[in-house]
């Protein structure tokens, strides 16, 4: 078997040293947006076990983009420092430092999973308004967010520029713009969420206007050598809703505007949507969006074995796998699959003696 799995790639000036990436995860660890000693050893455990690319979770651009207060956040300058410790270590472990920049729109203010993700009251740290395309809440029990005018959107517009100046300054090689799972940006994209009336609503050229608008802007002053990454919901899993066409057709718009890789996922623009789920549901979309948009592509969603993962990329259906809940079981499956697949990675010195071959 060929272990295209473990070959390199290289983006602009950015050299991957496999195809495997770890995909952003909220930990919702922070205070006040800071990173901290869990964060380091989170995401530095995965540089260690061989990953290619380290993507810090969903960053807030502004405090109220925030998914819950625990959030991680780069809205502010004294957010690069700890970030820069984090990223200067993954580098030093052969892994490329990444962060995905975020706004979680009406999604935002609400609490961690393990508190049961509702809304939180501002006397528990949660704030209002939230703010979304059109002025309607995610779940009947959720808060009702407020319409973003054209003001606020050139505010989101401009925090996403001055959070990726901010990730220059921190280290990171990589951004990855957010516009998945029902957050902002989405909610821009898909009707089912945004029923504006202005150049932001209606057509897909007018609903897919923000996310242009930030793509462009944010292009402009990261670095010509550093590779820029969108995630996408391929599709909202529901009638009427954003689909692959319409990700394809966006994939085509953002390649010339500087976006060298799309982060294929899907869903979470809507509660009710049915989703089938099951090993590597998603990476269709991938496949598609790589072929008809000539662009590269990262599959993810429930991608668990070195096998699949390298077929993945053997086939060509994406260029690179990007993997979540399998790391958080596994931080060092890159360097597990790389044995059973017979390919050279090596381990780091002082775990030498664990993965030596025999």
């Amino acid at each position: 078997m060929s272990a295209e799995l473990f070959s390199p790639l290289e983006l602009r000036d950015v050299r991957l040293r496999n195809r495997i990436g770890v995909s952003p995860m909220c930990q919702y660890s922070s205070v006040d947006g800071f990173a901290n000693d869990w964060h380091l050893v989170h995401l530095g455990s995965r540089a260690v076990g061989g990953a290619a690319l380290v993507m810090a979770e969903a960053t807030a651009v502004v405090p109220e983009g925030r998914i819950s207060p625990q959030d991680l956040g780069i809205w502010k300058d004294a957010h690069v420092e700890t970030l820069k410790r984090i990223f200067r270590f993954l580098e030093s472990q052969g892994a490329v430092p990444a962060i995905q920049l975020a706004h979680a729109g009406r999604k935002a203010s609400t609490a961690p999973p393990w508190q049961g993700g509702g809304r939180v009251s501002e006397s528990d740290g949660g704030w209002r308004p939230t703010y979304a395309p059109t002025a309607e809440a995610f779940g009947e029990a959720d808060i009702v967010p407020q319409e973003i005018d054209h003001a606020g959107i050139r505010r989101v517009v401009n925090a996403f520029v001055a959070a990726a100046k901010r990730a220059e300054s921190a280290g990171a090689k990589i951004i990855e713009i957010h516009a998945a799972h029902g957050y902002l940006l989405h909610e821009f994209l898909s009707p089912l969420v945004n029923h504006r009336k202005d150049e932001y609503g209606g057509s897909f050229e007018n609903r897919s206007r923000a996310l242009r608008e930030t793509g462009a802007a944010v292009r402009r002053v990261w670095p010509e050598r550093y590779p820029l990454l969108l995630r996408i919901s391929a599709k909202d899993w529901l009638p009427g809703g954003w689909d692959i066409d319409e990700a394809v057709l966006l994939a085509q718009q953002l390649k010339p505007l500087g976006v060298d890789m799309i982060d294929c996922s899907s869903g979470g623009a809507m509660p009710n949507a049915k989703i089938p789920i099951g090993p590597g549901y998603q990476v269709p979309f991938a496949e598609r969006i790589r072929r008809e948009a000539e662009i590269h592509t990262a599959a993810v969603g429930m991608v668990t074995t070195p096998e699949q993962a390298n077929d993945i990329i053997t086939s060509g259906r994406a260029d690179m796998v990007f993997m979540a809940r399998e790391f958080l079981r596994e931080p060092y499956w890159p360097l597990k699959a790389a044995a059973q697949l017979g390919a050279d990675l090596n381990a780091p010195i002082q775990y030498g003696r664990a993965f030596a071959k025999s």
